[in-house]
């Protein structure tokens, strides 16, 4: 049984009320529509025409909403539990444009469902993977998946485009007051006025822009006249294959995936006040999740899928993660797609809102992303690893073009800043492993050392292995005591052998000194009540060692005692 945060108004099991349910679902919709754009996109690219990019936000909507909800499941093999939306993620884009040019939408989604396929194939293997992502490497994921974000949304606050080049004043203002309302509701509101903070700053933003013409009336009557009600026309373009999109396509699923993977790491976190590590059972299930999703985006005639990161900062900051919401949004959505009225109402959102709708959510994402990274202690290879890779991966924003030299066959895994953040991260990590040793020597001499020389040995040694700090002080506070019981077990003189074993599970300490074992009370000792200073320090000392530990037992060989202190990490 988790342990839900105090920050948290409903968390992931926790039922709201339908109502508020419902439009807690709505307003996770408003994020999910930014990623409209990409179909549309795709279409323009390719040359294929409007009613088609008007079809595939239909089967989108069909394909999110199935995802999304499927996603939310926390019984059976499929589906993390967790209030994780997804879709059209750009993780897909760079392959869909060139399967898009050599074989239209057919190849698009045929190859999509491949896709979806080793996504699938993937999760049933990540669980047996941990040692490659360590907080350290999905936490820099996290955070790269926010920044990712920030060449998107910052462009659509300040009002620039193709054609409007510098900071237009109009978008801006309306883009400024969008997100006041939106974090001033979120900072100050209370109950439902911050579970709604998002909702309200976007009808703010929608008002704003109408009235000062961003929003225009032949845009609102887009709403008027779309059709009540409409039957989407499933696989309408057929599906087909091709050798060549092969490496694309799976470069691009093994990008969602390690996505999926560090966005539920957030998840995880965000629900659990005790979260210590990444749970890799329902990372499993979320994969495949996400994979049945691509599958069937491919099968219906929809683009690929990912996590949606912006959602996961939506639920960090509302408060609200409850995987009800999960099942409204994924309903909502799929209704959504045969009444293309109301979805016409996303369809026509003005871009200073999304910019501002995005850059509400991103700070949430970077924030959780460095939470994770600072989870475990760090030292110079985490910090190599987490530095270069997040250098690098910015490279890709800050130097437009600079990979467009490489190699095609490399060139879909450098395709983002996300992309080349990940790929770094993963393989800096291995490389940095090598000539680790999960086992350490030491000695203390009880008669020249302090608890100096043992908080060193371990502070350096916790970060090497990065290691949780809160585990790694509290062996020090067991070994202090150790040191501290040493005048009273006849240690002065004699030294104490410490070795220490580390795994993601469990730290293991074990003292070997000349001596027999002490009596470890199970009760704070009286000490008023004890005649013997030497018994009353001894017992105190080793009363005070058990509070930091979770096991501790002895066995005697040869004349000398071994100490065994156990962890949970």
């Amino acid at each position: 049984m988790t342990r839900k945060p105090t920050n948290l108004i409903y968390g992931v099991d926790e039922k709201p009320p339908l109502a508020t349910t419902l439009l807690l679902g709505l307003q996770h919709i408003f994020i999910l529509s930014i990623a409209f754009i990409f179909p549309v996109v795709i279409v323009k690219e390719i040359g294929a025409s409007p009613e088609d990019a008007q079809n595939l936000i239909c089967m989108a909507m069909l394909a999110t909403g199935f995802s999304t909800a499927l996603q939310a499941f926390n019984k059976g093999p499929v589906g993390s539990g967790y209030l994780c939306p997804l879709l059209n993620g750009p993780a897909f884009v760079p392959a869909s444009l060139l399967a898009g040019k050599a074989g239209g939408l057919a190849l698009i989604f045929g190859m999509t469902a491949i896709a979806g396929v080793f996504e699938a194939l993937f999760s049933q293997v990540v669980s047996r993977m941990r040692k490659f992502f360590p907080p350290e490497v999905t936490g820099t994921v996290v955070l790269m998946v926010g920044v990712e974000v920030i060449p998107i949304a910052v462009p659509k606050f300040f009002g620039v485009d193709s054609i409007h080049t510098s900071i237009q004043a109009l978008p801006f203002f309306v883009a400024l007051i969008t997100l006041a309302v939106t974090a001033g509701f979120n900072v100050w509101g209370k109950g439902k006025m911050r579970l709604y903070s998002l909702l309200i700053g976007m009808v703010t933003g929608y008002a704003v822009s109408f009235a000062t013409g961003i929003l225009t009336i032949d845009q609102a009557r887009l709403i008027f006249d779309s059709a009540s009600f409409q039957i989407p026309e499933i696989g309408k373009f057929g599906m087909s294959f091709s050798a060549v999109m092969l490496v694309p396509f799976l470069v691009a699923a093994l990008s969602s995936a390690l996505k999926t993977m560090g966005d539920l790491t957030t998840c995880q976190k965000i629900n659990n006040a005790d979260w210590k590590r990444i749970e890799m059972r329902s990372i499993g299930r979320g994969m495949l999740a996400c994979g049945a999703g691509n599958i069937a985006s491919g099968l219906l005639g929809a683009l690929g899928q990912s996590v949606s990161s912006s959602n996961i900062g939506l639920s960090i900051a509302t408060g609200a993660t409850s995987r009800q919401i999960g099942y409204a949004a994924g309903g909502i959505l799929m209704l959504l797609a045969f009444f293309p009225k109301l979805a016409a109402i996303f369809v026509i959102m003005p871009t200073p809102v999304m910019g501002a709708s995005l850059i509400f959510t991103v700070c949430f994402m970077i924030m959780a992303g460095i939470q994770i990274i600072m989870s475990r202690m760090i030292d110079s290879r985490k910090t190599f690893v987490v530095g270069l890779s997040i250098i690098f991966g910015l490279s890709y924003d800050a130097l437009p073009g600079l990979y467009a030299g490489v190699d095609p066959m490399l060139r879909p895994m450098l395709s983002s800043s996300l992309a080349v953040a990940t790929i770094c991260a993963v393989l800096l990590n291995v490389f940095f492993r090598l000539g680790i040793s999960q086992k350490m020597e030491f000695e203390i001499d009880p008669a020249a050392d302090t608890s100096e020389k043992i908080f060193q040995v371990m502070e350096k040694q916790g970060g090497i292995w990065g290691a949780r700090r809160d585990v790694i002080m509290n062996c020090i506070a067991a070994m202090n005591e150790l040191l501290d019981a040493a005048p009273f077990l006849g240690l002065m003189g004699k030294k104490i052998s410490m070795s220490v074993q580390f795994d993601e599970f469990n730290l293991d300490a074990r003292a070997v000194y000349e001596g027999k074992p002490f009596e470890i009370p199970v009760a704070m000792p009286r000490i008023d009540f004890m005649h013997d200073e030497k018994a009353s320090a001894l017992s105190l000392a080793a009363f005070t060692m058990s509070r930091y530990v979770d096991r501790m037992s002895f066995s005697e060989r040869d004349g000398k005692t071994e100490l065994h202190m156990h962890f949970e990490h």
